[in-house]
């Protein structure tokens, strides 16, 4: 493959296994989180940067690294989120809201703008977004997440239109529900918030999916190499959903 390859929030989840899976493919790989010690767990031949991926100081220091490491980019993936808080509405803090929506949708918004100047100079490149099938039907309380996910879809096909010219593909995956601790958490307070317990929440969300399964964060990072590869070359301004089939995206229990 031998592509030069950027994931935020790569440190670990979804993102490590993309990263893992570029680098299988022969990819150069860099990869950034605000979590130090999940760098530290990657590969040396990795290229590491620790930071938040919706500050533009640390951004623009991630993208100075790769023109003076490898000249140039030719993926992004913009994957870098939070779960944000589990709450409805009227007790979601604003402060949680805007750090979610800064994470998650000020984080993409970042990779691309300092991605689009080196992909249309080549023009050539792709951009990968992560969102979820909470940006494809609402969550009911993850208010904040929810409509980070959403706002995210409407960058990527921004982002088709305008970078289409040169070259350029974006992208957005939408997993389901994926394996790991970030959805336990989730399915947790949800179950705390409902009164019920862990088991029958997560029970829950394996009945509103037609393959009754959670996704894994391989099966994710699976569809990124594909998008990234030749054979998505003229896959542009989609979002594919990696999830199993959503039927019920909010069942009642």
């Amino acid at each position: 493959m031998g592509k030069r390859v950027l994931i935020t929030g790569g440190g670990s989840g979804i993102g490590k296994a993309m990263a893992e899976s570029f680098a299988a493919e022969g990819a150069r790989v860099l990869v950034t989180d605000m979590n130090e010690r999940a760098l530290g767990s990657c590969p040396d031949t990795w290229l590491k940067a620790a930071g938040d991926a919706s500050d533009p100081v640390h951004m623009r220091e991630v993208f100075a690294l790769i023109e003076s490491q490898w000249g140039g980019i030719d993926v992004v993936c913009a994957n870098a989120g939070i779960a944000g808080p589990t709450a409805l509405i009227e007790d979601v803090e604003p402060e949680d809201f805007r750090r979610c929506v800064a994470v998650n949708l000020e984080g993409a918004f970042l990779a691309a703008k300092y991605a689009a100047p080196m992909m249309k100079a080549q023009k050539s490149g792709v951009i990968v977004i992560t969102s979820s099938n909470a940006g494809l039907y609402g969550f009911p309380n993850r208010a904040p997440y929810a409509s980070a996910k959403w706002a995210v879809l409407g960058l990527m096909k921004t982002l088709a239109m305008e970078l289409g010219p040169y070259g350029i593909r974006a992208n957005a995956i939408a997993p389901g529900c994926v394996e790991g601790p970030r959805i336990d958490g989730v399915i947790e307070r949800e179950a705390k918030a409902k009164g019920t317990t862990p088991e029958i929440i997560r029970a829950g969300y394996q009945a509103g999916v037609s393959m009754r399964s959670f996704v894994t964060a391989r099966d994710v990072a699976s569809m990124a190499v594909f998008l990234a590869s030749d054979g998505a070359r003229l896959v542009s301004g989609q979002v594919i959903a990696v999830d199993g089939h959503t039927e019920n995206p909010d069942p009642k229990v």
